[in-house]
């Protein structure tokens, strides 16, 4: 049971928040307005269960690309000789915290590693790391297979 507290926050809350339509996004639009930030979350599959990290992104025509830190189990996710790829899922949004309106765009698609050493400079000056760490020898391309976005407005 919730305390009282706990509920006149959730139902304050609920009076603060005006009304709003959820429209759907095409696919262009989704993905222009994915290429409009920089931070996201890719879901895979860590020990047969889902797994989350938050990444930095860029967007390289459609595909979306994610540059992991060395060593970390999102580098590992595909084999530098995995030509398929794994599926992935790909999510980003900005939602004003105030008004609840903004969008949220969802791809999934295959992840497959960028080891080429052209492109890897290329992203590497683009992307904007949040750490600092040695130059990265790989990246991860997602190409879009499913590409879903909603928009929140009034």
């Amino acid at each position: 049971m919730k305390d009282e507290a706990t509920q006149r926050t959730v139902d304050d809350h609920r009076g603060a928040v005006a009304p709003r339509r959820m429209t759907r996004l095409d696919r262009a639009e989704a993905l222009r307005l994915l290429g409009s930030v920089s931070l996201g979350r890719i879901v895979f599959t860590q020990h047969a269960l889902p797994a989350v990290r938050p990444v930095n992104h860029l967007m390289d025509g459609d595909d979306i690309i994610v540059q992991p830190h060395p060593g970390t189990t999102l580098a590992s996710i595909v084999a530098p000789t995995d030509a398929e790829g794994v599926v992935v899922a790909y999510e980003a949004d900005v939602i004003d915290p105030e008004t609840h309106l903004g969008w949220s765009v969802v791809v999934t698609g295959y992840a497959r590693r960028v080891t080429d050493p052209g492109e890897l400079a290329r992203f590497a000056t683009r992307l904007r790391p949040w750490i600092d760490r040695p130059a990265a020898d790989a990246a991860l391309r997602i190409r879009p297979d499913l590409v879903t976005g909603l928009q929140l407005t009034t």
